[in-house]
């Protein structure tokens, strides 16, 4: 009887970029650290001149003919790249969302704008929902300005980026920090 399941393999590529005797070309075109073209050369030859400055020969665009490579400290490379990436990841604004009726009480108001509150100064976007259930549609402006009066609570840790619209059978309001 053969096993039952499958085995876990490692998904992840092994490597993104071939370096140093992993280039499988007969001729290269040389880049060096400085970015000056050394022309084409064996890879061998390529990966002695970059070990001799102490780098790492990397095939950048494996595609072309010959392939192009680039002498660089590779671990430090990636490590850059990787860090930037991690930047970018950290800046973006989340889209926070709070949901709240058009029907809410007064101490159910102040615990959702004091949520949006902290949202707001820990510097997400915040959405503030108003979800209508069956004739409540009827009464928009009483929505509005319950949502006019949240951007007026928060008004000191956000402002309201766009004015309240209409989607189905839900309002919305977004704010943004201040």
């Amino acid at each position: 009887m053969g096993r039952r399941g499958r085995r876990h393999h490692d998904k992840r590529p092994r490597f993104e970029h071939r370096i140093n005797e992993r280039i499988r070309a007969r001729a290269v075109q040389v880049i060096d650290d400085e970015g000056k073209n050394l022309g084409n050369l064996h890879p061998r030859e390529a990966v002695k001149i970059a070990k001799s400055k102490k780098l790492d020969l990397v095939e950048i665009s494996p595609n072309a003919n010959p392939p192009v490579c680039k002498m660089m400290d590779y671990g430090k490379w990636r490590y850059e790249r990787d860090k930037r990436k991690k930047e970018q990841r950290d800046n973006t604004q989340a889209l926070r969302e709070v949901k709240m009726r058009p029907k809410i009480g007064d101490h159910d108001f102040e615990v959702k704008t004091k949520q949006v509150e902290r949202l707001l100064n820990s510097g997400d976007k915040v959405k503030v929902t108003l979800r209508f259930r069956g004739r409540e549609v009827v009464h928009q402006h009483l929505a509005k300005e319950l949502l006019q009066r949240v951007g007026d609570e928060v008004s000191d840790a956000g402002n309201i980026v766009s004015q309240p619209t209409m989607q189905g059978r839900t309002m919305s309001v977004i704010l943004a920090p201040a």
